[in-house]
């Protein structure tokens, strides 16, 4: 026996059909109205005016992916000290003692990092 959808759905499917439907149809209607007319001088990469001097697929050396991930270690050790400050107060000293240890271990790294020159730009 197949039971009725509950009511309570309904809203829900209507949302969800109306999110697909909404960009489908504006990129389709996006499409049949505006121009095109394609050429060599539109299809090139536009760098502020100059023409570009190489192929855009260059290689970056893995001293960049290095930094970025640095950057973003460094970074998330912030989202991890935000909560900490928030409850500073009802966490007492152990709190603190918490922070120190998380605060030494990445200052460890930082200094590891410092000196195998993952932070020389040269």
């Amino acid at each position: 026996m197949i039971s009725a959808m509950p009511s309570g759905y309904l809203p829900i499917f209507i949302f969800l059909a109306v999110a697909i439907a909404f960009p489908v149809v504006t990129i389709i209607a996006a499409k049949l109205i505006r121009p095109s007319a394609p050429f060599q001088a539109k299809l090139e990469a536009y760098e502020c005016g100059i023409k570009a001097a190489s192929d855009s697929r260059g290689r970056y050396t893995v001293r960049f992916y290095i930094i970025a991930i640095l950057f973003v270690i460094f970074d998330v050790e912030t989202i991890f000290l935000f909560p900490w400050a928030v409850k500073y107060s009802q966490l007492g000293w152990f709190g603190v003692a918490e922070v120190a240890v998380f605060l030494a271990i990445l200052v460890v790294g930082y200094i590891w990092a410092w000196k195998k020159g993952a932070l020389d730009w040269v």
